[in-house]
């Protein structure tokens, strides 16, 4: 049976929400159905090992739409027995899909939006290549609807009626929703990063970069205080933004009640949700518009482990929580509000439990990567049955 070649730079072990996503819709493939070209990463050798699938890693650490890189993904079409192509982030690479239908006998090629391609969408240069991508790919899928409003006045009318949407997604078994009792894996967790046993914890998972709002966590936190004075912070991620929350914690005064935790593998974060109360990254959308929050699966995550959770008003994270049910949507930029919303969640248990239950059953219900995988593969046009993921 033809394969499905997915064509994408997000591909673990480099990590990352992309990353995540694609990973797991190469994964829910039969083993013989698909095939993935991606770019050089450390590590990728031992990784891609314990995969069942070919992985052709390109010699560059980034693949770009340039003729070599079309000419390679054209040859693996027709060496791997390909007929659809995948696009695991349209832009930039979605700019191959007219290079690879002149080259090859390919039938269908998807390319997906992310948070990214909002900024393609507003860029004069960017938004015309958008456009060419667009016309060029059979489907273009967006995220949601914020992402679907933003991006599709940049195509012409044909390539916008051909938007679909295909939203990340959690696998619930691997999420134990958080219970009563504190799992041996969570007192561990807590007491290698000096947290007391009992005090409350509030989690952020995400690149230490402006735009995730760690910041105002860190400020927002001497406002909690003041009601739930063992209140802890702990945030999950590495990035640019390392030095200057640093500096912030410390001339606040919370080195004791804030954990850098540094960047952590994908598989290691059902322990820090099993750790925590609460999950909160108010994102925030900056540079006019230019930098935004695409949707967040680590909200889903959290939900999937019964975390209520707090979300920044930015692009399309909104659409990851049932507002006053599974948790809150709050001006990012407030910090006040911030403050307020979490202490509610950190002095109330039982709203905070229920909230976490009802998110929970909300990705059980709409929110998996089954769910998601489906829809691709009927976008791609592919009759397999995917089987249970890896």
């Amino acid at each position: 049976m033809p394969r499905t070649l997915i064509i994408t730079n997000d591909f673990p072990p480099r990590q990352g929400g992309i990353e995540t996503f694609v990973h797991a819709m190469a994964v829910r493939f039969p083993p013989t159905d698909v095939a993935v070209y991606t770019s050089a990463e450390p590590g990728a050798r031992a990784h891609d090992a314990r995969l069942p699938f070919p992985v052709v890693r390109d010699t560059a650490r980034t693949l770009l739409p340039t003729r070599r890189t079309t000419a390679r993904a054209a040859a693996l079409i027709r060496e791997l027995d390909c007929d659809t192509v995948w696009f695991g982030a349209a832009a930039p690479l979605g700019l191959m899909a007219a290079g690879l239908r002149r080259r090859t006998p390919v039938r269908r090629i998807v390319a997906t939006t992310h948070g990214h391609e909002v900024w393609w969408a507003r860029a004069p240069g960017a938004r015309r290549a958008l456009r060419r991508i667009g016309a060029t790919v059979d489907t273009l899928t967006c995220l949601g609807d914020y992402t679907r409003r933003t991006i599709t006045p940049a195509l012409d009318p044909a390539a916008a009626a051909r938007i679909r949407r295909l939203t990340p997604g959690v696998e619930p078994s691997e999420f134990t929703p958080r219970g009563p009792v504190p799992t041996p894996e969570a007192i561990a967790l807590r007491a290698a990063h000096g947290i007391p046993p009992g005090a409350p914890v509030v989690l952020c998972a995400a690149r230490l970069v402006p735009r995730k709002g760690q910041d105002t966590l860190v400020r927002a936190l001497p406002l909690i205080h003041r009601t739930v004075p063992d209140a802890t912070l702990l945030l999950v991620g590495s990035g640019p933004d390392e030095p200057r929350l640093r500096r912030l914690v410390a001339s606040s005064g919370l080195d004791d009640r804030v954990v850098l935790a540094g960047g952590r593998r994908h598989s290691e974060m059902p322990a820090f949700y099993a750790a925590s109360d609460v999950f909160a990254m108010p994102c925030r959308t900056r540079r006019a518009g230019l930098e935004v929050e695409g949707l967040g699966i680590v909200f889903l995550e959290a939900a999937a482990c019964a975390l209520p959770t707090v979300v920044g008003r930015s692009g399309g994270a909104p659409d990851t929580v049932a507002d006053g049910r599974t948790g809150y949507v709050v001006d990012p930029r407030s910090v006040a509000a911030v403050a307020d919303r979490l202490t509610r969640l950190l002095t109330d248990r039982e709203l905070a439990g229920a909230m976490g239950r009802e998110g929970r059953t909300r990705i059980e219900s709409a929110w998996t990567w089954q769910h998601t995988h489906t829809r691709l593969t009927a976008l791609l046009g592919t009759a397999a049955t995917p089987p249970a993921p890896r």
